[in-house]
């Protein structure tokens, strides 16, 4: 039995890989990147017996061909003792476009030149989508479009801490404005709720300051808001822990991402602590 630790990161080019695998070397894990899937047990087991019991694996579409073989050998690896989390790095396609163009690397599926244009670029990055739809599936999914570099790398050490035997509940605050988190598995709009916004003392603050909280405590719509979103998760949440699913991310979304969606963020993850091993994030205010 191999008593191991291992990270599995998959995910676009140009998401952020390289970067999640410096947050988890940085937290003691031995990484490697671009591991060929079909050695991916023999490693494993050779490497355990030199460097630990923690390590960090990146694999990409530039080892398409055996990417279908990557669940089968988790799960090998799994029935061996190995604890196994997966991640997936991905952003939206303009996002990564951006990236691209900004850099002038070139994509790993593209063979032709670097000035053939944007067109070109969107077709490779959706081929490349097609080749890791089942991998993405299969894992949690972290959205870089909007954050940082480290933010990414804070997402990565907190979700790496939380207890690996049981379900993750991520709460997770955004603003409309600047898109909604495609990693997110619900997503809740409260744009119809007050909007401390509107209110000139509090227009500066967040939904972390106590006078935004006191605010909104009192309006009823804000509660009844929180007790239907709250019923339904803990209506579904045990579904999923028992379909195993290792990570389920709620964003919540308002207009700007500072207050109403903060807040709830805030009593949610207050709310679901003392069941589930749970994370928050509030995607705007993390990146200022």
């Amino acid at each position: 039995m191999l008593d191991l630790e291992i990270v599995l990161i998959t995910g676009m080019s140009g998401s952020g890989k390289s970067v999640a695998l410096r947050a988890l070397e940085d937290a003691g894990y031995y990484c490697v990147d671009n591991l060929p899937p079909e050695l991916l047990v023999s490693f494993v087991t050779l490497e355990h017996k030199h460097h630990g019991n923690r390590l960090a694996i990146a694999m990409d579409v530039r080892s398409a061909t055996a990417l279908p073989q990557v669940p089968q050998k988790l799960a090998q690896l799994q029935h061996q003792g190995c604890t196994v989390h997966s991640l997936f790095l991905d952003a939206t396609t303009g996002t990564l476009v951006r990236r691209f163009s900004e850099t002038r690397r070139r994509h790993p599926l593209f063979h032709g030149e670097l000035n053939e244009g944007r067109r070109a670029l969107v077709q490779v990055i959706e081929l490349e989508r097609e080749l890791l739809a089942e991998l993405r599936e299969q894992a949690h999914v972290i959205d870089t479009s909007n954050i940082r570099a480290s933010q990414l790398q804070g997402y990565i050490k907190g979700l790496i801490s939380s207890a690996p035997d049981q379900l993750s509940l991520v709460f997770q605050s955004f603003a409309f404005k600047r898109g909604i988190p495609v990693d997110a598995d619900f997503v809740f709009d409260v744009r119809m709720l007050p909007n401390p916004h509107y209110e000139a003392d509090l227009r500066d603050l967040t939904g972390l300051d106590q006078p935004v909280v006191d605010f909104l405590d009192q309006q009823p719509d804000v509660a009844l808001m929180r007790r239907h979103i709250e019923a339904f998760l803990t209506h579904w949440l045990e579904a999923m822990a028992r379909n195993h699913r290792s990570y389920v991310t709620v964003a919540i979304g308002c207009t700007g991402g500072q207050h109403r969606s903060v807040y709830l963020v805030e009593r949610l993850t207050e709310t679901f602590r003392s069941q589930w091993s749970t994370l928050r994030r509030h995607r705007e205010l993390d990146g200022r």
